[in-house]
């Protein structure tokens, strides 16, 4: 399962225009809260999310999980956009449908974090649909959340696979290039423009493999894989500190966690980590 996907939840978009059924729900026995730590999830032994009584204003509704209510309480505190130095071993512990719950909630929370205030006017925005838009006191306009589209991939030519790495990255790491769509574009010209922007390579032909949500703060990633012309590489120093081609044994033995790797891989709940796997499969 590629990670941050396959929650359970119905998210029962019916009743997000019933505020009353809504506030019943919250106060109903029962119910409950995903409990977090600013934007980090709180876990439980099992690694799987905490949960607690509703409380605090306002809520966001996020669904059921077997027919009990779910919320996440929007408080308003702007916990970092980017993922905490130890929120990597949180999510490694999470199992892929904790981790898809906590996707939902961190995103939406998030998102009501930074947009108290409205993008037309400027003026005060509030929670409405149960926490699924905002409106503007003063100019009436309403705002829903956004997902900001990123082509991820990788690039084949010769039977060995391009990765690059940047310089935040854990030492060794090298993983699948990735940037955002540009307004026109289509997602097979980002990828084309954005390996030759960040490696020099062209790309002529592209595939799509999976897609998956990224939280950090909300993103629709779009993997795919695509073949080049050539193996000449033209590194964009401002986005990568290296980019270089591995063969199909050092990719297989990086995603075995050999001793011997050439270097290390994104972590599984990464779609780049699923798409060296498909790589290595053929797909």
């Amino acid at each position: 399962m590629i990670g941050f996907t396959g929650s359970p939840l119905d998210r029962a978009d019916h009743l997000r225009a019933d505020p009353e059924r809504v506030a019943a729900l919250a106060r109903a026995p029962g119910s409950l809260m995903a409990k977090l730590t600013l934007l980090d999830p709180v876990l439980d032994e099992d690694g799987r999310l905490a949960w607690v009584e509703p409380e605090g204003e306002p809520l966001a509704f996020l669904g059921f999980i077997n027919g009990i209510a779910r919320f996440a309480l929007l408080s308003g505190e702007r916990g970092a956009a980017r993922r905490t130095s130890g929120l990597s071993a949180l999510l490694d512990r999470m199992p892929p449908d904790e981790a898809a719950t906590y996707a939902l909630a961190r995103s939406l929370v998030d998102w009501h974090a930074r947009h108290g205030f409205c993008a037309t006017c400027g003026g005060k925005t509030h929670p409405i649909r149960a926490g699924w838009a905002r409106a503007c006191a003063a100019c009436g306009a309403e705002h829903f959340p956004r997902t900001d589209s990123v082509v991820i991939m990788l690039a084949e030519h010769g039977g060995d696979v391009l990765l690059g790495r940047q310089p935040a990255f854990p030492p060794g790491r090298y993983s699948a290039l990735a940037g955002f769509l540009e307004p026109g574009e289509a997602i097979e010209e980002a990828v084309a423009r954005e390996l030759k922007e960040e490696a020099g390579v062209v790309a002529t032909h592209v595939r799509y493999v999976a897609s998956q949500p990224w939280p950090f703060p909300s993103s629709l990633m779009i993997g795919c894989i695509a073949t080049v012309a050539d193996r000449h590489i033209t590194v964009d120093r401002t986005e990568l500190e290296d980019a270089r081609w591995f063969s199909r044994a050092a990719l297989a033995a990086a995603m075995a966690g050999a001793p011997d790797a050439a270097f290390g891989v994104p972590p599984p709940y990464a779609i780049a980590h699923s798409l060296m796997a498909a790589w290595l499969a053929g797909q």
